[in-house]
């Protein structure tokens, strides 16, 4: 009875899933739901209790936004000895995985346009997740690392969100690897120096990482 319940649940998220990716937030509705699943709309309700909940499970559920877990596992096969080595792989893998969810590009196109319930929870899972990253760091006096990385972090999403629209973006090529791996370069390069920066101003004396993301 168990294993229905969870087969069943995930049919449904995967229902969601498909709604999305083919008809956008607009064609998300229970009954379109149900009928995509295939399940009796009650079900709906009693796995998640209406839309809100539903979608609120979906934008936690359903792997949108690397967890800081999934990005601090993804830096780790680096081998990151120093702070500044674990915040170029951080941010380097968290677009690299955006790069490979074109749905989650999808909701962050649809959060910058309108605010409904995915949005409104993809954005608090977003906040959470972020918040865990930056604790990774600890308490850097003088530092106000939220804003840097607020603006490396948007110049990625913005550089992905125009990829689907617009190939070419200041001679780079969106959609070709090679120019990618150019862009990570790039993030290598500006955080590094912002790093050196710290260190000699006595922010980020202390380069020993602990993983407070747990």
């Amino acid at each position: 009875m168990l294993r229905d319940s969870k087969r069943t649940r995930k049919k449904i998220l995967k229902a969601v899933e498909r709604l999305l990716a083919r008809s956008g937030f607009r064609k998300v509705a229970i009954t379109a739901v149900a009928r995509e699943a295939g399940v009796d709309k009650v079900l709906i309700y009693r796995y998640f209790g209406g839309l809100p909940e539903l979608l609120r499970v979906y934008a936690e559920e359903g792997h949108f936004w690397p967890s800081a877990d999934e990005l601090v596992a993804a830096a780790h096969a680096h081998k990151p000895e120093t702070q500044a080595d674990w915040a170029v792989w951080l941010l380097i893998e968290f677009g690299r995985i955006l790069r490979s969810r074109p749905i989650t590009l999808e909701i962050m196109r649809w959060e910058i346009l309108e605010k409904n319930e995915l949005t409104v929870a993809f954005s608090e899972y977003r906040e959470r997740e972020t918040a865990r990253l930056l604790r990774f760091f600890g308490d850097r006096k003088g530092d106000d690392l939220p804003a840097m990385t607020s603006l490396l972090g948007a110049s990625l999403t913005h550089l992905l969100l125009r990829s689907k629209a617009i190939d070419t973006y200041n001679g780079l090529h969106l959609r070709d690897d090679k120019d990618w791996k150019r862009i990570e370069k790039g993030i290598e390069t500006l955080v590094r120096a912002a790093f050196a920066n710290a260190s000699r101003s006595g922010v980020f004396a202390n380069s020993e990482v602990r993983d407070t993301t747990r």
